[in-house]
């Protein structure tokens, strides 16, 4: 394990230097604008480039306004693509449309567009349109299907372009810098604009408190599940919709909170991105995610309360079977563990693990043992697959230059899934295996901890940590600041239901002492004695509970 530093703190510095060095660190030029962003209410879809788009859509809205023809919200049913219908639908909804969503089924239709879901539609529904969310930009098969069929779509996505995009579209809004449930708020605010004056005046204000409110923490959810790096308009919609939680109206927000055991509390980047998304997303993993849809937009105390708990439940039913699922892909490469003979990317494939949960197998793999993992499930006469990744390796692009043996791929720099047939696993896997080794060297796999700064313990106050605070959210892209500092051990101990947790107490000749709490750590009890000089990296915190303070920290590493 290598430990670099960003940037060393003199003893002498004030706090207004540290939070300027921080700003450095992570390249802020426009200081005044990331520490304010604009507001999203004062962002348009045009701001984008979409002037053309826009007149188009608006046009055939109006067009399909006019003769009373359905409108389908075909969405995705992760929490990005479940936060943005909720929007979209609703907006639609409200404004007087004849709109329906649409979620695919996770394994009988598979993401996105499907030939299988546009005839389901078209039976269905029989729409005037079709107007996907975070989905799309990849389907040109479907899109040109759909639009054989008589039936009109307009995409809204950010995934990765590929060489052709969908040209059959009758408009494309590709924004490739927010989440997928980032571009429906503006496209659908965007909408709300342009027919705000046909509508009641009590739906008129319900949108105008959506837009400031409950339709900006939706996106702030999808923007954080996501991953999508907090900068510039991405950045404005999770700073403001976090800060919107307290005014949330809808009974589905307030029953998750509520069922989660944090209602009342203070929303960051954490309790959605550990807490409330992983809720939404059970749903579509290991149900149907049209139940996610409903919970997020019932006017009905009762039916949000029952629907709640059900997340809740199938959320704790997910943790279970991937629990149960790291533990087998842990046993089927423990002898190259051993052996210390662990190819550069991992393959793991079980007929036994649920599709759902394959994109979470691979994620912990990553984390415990630093290199790219694909995981695959079989399905009929097929497989699906999802991968993740180490930073500074694209795994879509290196998915797709093996894409002759993949039925498709899609996806971001760090994370992918794809299609493949059974019978081309094999050499799929040989060709993997090859190109892999060749270009992913052993550096590579070094697992580095990258700190902010190396600091003096005494300059970690309260003080210093509030002010960090107003750099918040943090996320992808602006990551929550970490510390490195050289300190003697004064007490550690376990603690936890199963002691399974570690807390440990550290300073130096100068400082207080400053508590850190490792979780999961409680195995390295035994390597630590009072009185040691350790090296510790760490993010400093401010611990609220009951309405006192208290300055902590949360151990990454030490040694």
């Amino acid at each position: 394990m290598k430990i670099t530093c960003l940037a060393k703190i003199p003893q002498t510095v004030g706090e207004d230097e540290i939070i300027q060095t921080l700003l450095k660190t992570r390249k802020i030029e426009k200081i005044d604008e990331f520490l304010s962003p604009l507001s999203p209410l004062l962002i348009s879809i045009t701001d984008f480039g979409f002037e053309k788009e826009l007149k188009k859509t608006l046009a055939i809205l109006e067009e399909i306004k006019k003769k009373n023809q359905m409108v389908v919200v075909y969405t995705d049913y992760d929490a990005d693509g479940i936060t943005g219908g909720s929007i979209l639908w609703e907006t639609l909804h409200l404004l007087g449309f004849n709109a329906m969503p649409y979620v695919p089924h996770r394994k009988h239709e598979g993401y996105g567009f499907s030939i299988k879901g546009i005839d389901a539609i078209k039976e269905k529904y029989n729409p005037g349109l079709i107007i996907s969310v975070d989905h799309g930009i990849t389907a040109v098969e479907k899109v040109a299907y759909a639009k054989s069929i008589g039936i009109p779509i307009i995409i809204t996505d950010h995934h990765l372009k590929q060489e052709k995009v969908p040209d059959e579209a009758e408009a494309i809004f590709h924004i490739s810098t927010l989440s997928g449930s980032s571009v429906s708020y503006f496209f659908s605010k965007a909408v709300f604009d342009h027919f705000k004056s046909d509508i009641s005046t009590m739906n008129h204000e319900r949108l105008t408190h959506n837009f400031s409110s409950d339709y900006l923490s939706l996106a702030a959810v999808g923007t954080i599940a996501d991953l999508v790096p907090l900068i510039g308009a991405a950045r404005s919609v999770v700073k403001y919709g976090l800060a919107a939680f307290p005014k949330i109206q809808r009974p589905g927000i307030k029953s998750i909170l509520r069922e989660a055991g944090i209602e009342g509390k203070i929303i960051t980047s954490y309790e959605v991105g550990f807490i409330i998304a992983p809720r939404i997303n059970a749903v579509g993993r290991l149900e149907h995610a049209i139940n996610a849809l409903r919970l997020l937009c019932t006017t009905s105390e009762e039916k949000a309360t029952e629907l709640a708990q059900g997340v809740g439940r199938t959320n704790q039913e997910r943790q279970e079977l991937v629990k149960s699922a790291i533990e087998e892909a842990k046993k089927m490469i423990e002898k190259d563990v051993l052996a210390g003979n662990l190819p550069n990317i991992l393959i793991l494939t079980s007929s036994e693990w649920h599709e759902g949960i394959i994109g979470l197998i691979a994620s912990k793999m990553v984390e415990l043992y630093y290199r790219p993992v694909i995981v695959m499930t079989q399905g009929d006469g097929f497989l699906k697959g999802s991968a993740r990744s180490i930073p500074h390796f694209h795994i879509t692009d290196f998915l797709r230059s093996v894409k002759e043996y993949l039925v498709d791929v899609g996806g971001h720099t760090q994370a992918a899934g794809f299609t493949i047939l059974t019978e081309n696993l094999s050499p799929f896997t040989e060709a993997v295996y090859k190109k892999a080794k060749k270009i992913i060297k052993k550096k590579d796999l070094e697992k580095i901890i990258t700190a902010d700064l190396n600091i003096s313990l005494s300059h970690i106050t309260s003080s210093l940590v509030k002010q960090i605070e107003t750099l918040s959210p943090f996320g992808i892209g602006n990551p929550q600041p970490v510390f490195y500092s050289n300190a003697t051990l004064e007490d550690v101990r376990i603690f936890g239901k199963h002691n399974e947790h570690l807390r440990m107490t550290i300073k130096n000749e100068t400082s207080q002492p400053l508590e850190l709490i490792a979780f999961s750590k409680a195995t390295d009890f035994q390597k630590l004695s009072r009185g040691k000089t350790i090296e510790v990296v760490y993010q400093p915190e401010i611990n609220r509970w009951n309405g006192t303070e208290k300055l902590q920290g949360k151990l990454i590493h030490w040694q």
